[in-house]
C-alpha cells in the first residue's frame, strides 16, 4: 500500500501519515498532525497543527479540524463539520491590542471509536462523543455524548442510541442498572446504563 497525496494539497513535512491514507484536493494538514492508516480526507479539508486522527477515517468535504482535538479510529466525519477549540474566542485583548497564541487557553475534544457527525454540525470544544455515538446533520453539539448515543437539534438533545450498524436500539429487559437492548436489523444486543438511557427525550 501507499500514500496518495494529491497535488493540489498542501501537507507539512512534518506530519505522520499512515499506509494507504488518500488525501485529496486542496486539504491543508499542519505540522505535528498525525494521521492514521486507511483514511480519507476528502476536498479541502483542513487539519490544524498536532490534530491526532486514527485508523480507517473517513472525513468529508470541507471538514474543520482544529488543534486540541483527538478523532479515535473507525470515525466519520460528515461534509462542512466544524471543531472549535476556545471557549471564550476574542481577536484582541481588552486593552485592544491583537491576541497572540499564548493568550488562549486550550480546550480538547475526543471523538471516540466508531463515530459518526452528520453534515454541518458543529463541536463545541471540550467535549467528547462517545464510541459509536450518531450525530445529526445540523446539529450544535456543546454537551458529552454517551457511547451509542443519538443527538440531534440545536443544541444537540439525547434522544435515543444506535448500534454500530446505525439502527436504533430497542429495549428488552432490565437488569443490574443496566438497559438491554437489542438492534432490529442485525440482532445485535447492547447494554445501556439506566441512568443514560433515562435521560434520553
Amino acid at each position: 500500500m501507499s500514500i496518495l497525496i494529491h497535488p493540489t494539497a498542501d501537507v507539512s513535512g512534518k506530519v505522520k501519515i499512515g499506509d494507504g491514507t488518500k488525501i485529496w484536493h486542496h486539504c491543508q494538514v499542519r505540522t505535528g498532525s498525525i494521521i492514521g492508516s486507511n483514511c480519507i480526507l476528502a476536498k479541502g479539508v483542513y487539519v490544524d497543527a498536532d490534530v491526532v486522527i486514527g485508523d480507517n477515517v473517513k472525513i468529508q468535504n470541507y471538514v474543520s479540524i482544529y488543534h486540541g482535538v483527538i478523532v479515535e479510529d473507525g470515525v466519520f466525519i460528515g461534509p462542512h463539520v466544524c471543531f472549535t477549540n476556545d471557549l471564550r474566542p476574542r481577536a484582541v485583548k481588552p486593552d485592544g491590542t491583537p491576541k497572540s497564541t499564548d493568550d488562549w487557553v486550550l480546550s480538547k475534544t475526543l471523538i471516540k471509536r466508531g463515530a459518526s457527525i452528520g453534515a454541518n454540525a458543529t463541536i463545541r470544544c471540550g467535549v467528547v462523543i462517545g464510541e459509536w455515538a450518531m450525530v445529526g446533520s445540523g446539529s450544535v453539539v456543546t454537551n458529552d455524548v454517551p457511547a451509542y448515543g443519538l443527538v440531534y437539534g440545536n443544541p444537540a438533545r439525547l434522544s435515543g442510541f444506535v448500534c454500530p450498524c446505525g439502527s436504533k436500539l430497542e429495549k428488552t429487559a432490565e437488569k443490574k442498572g443496566m438497559i438491554v437492548t437489542v438492534c432490529p436489523d442485525c440482532k445485535r444486543e447492547i447494554n445501556i446504563p439506566k441512568t443514560s438511557w433515562e435521560n434520553a427525550k
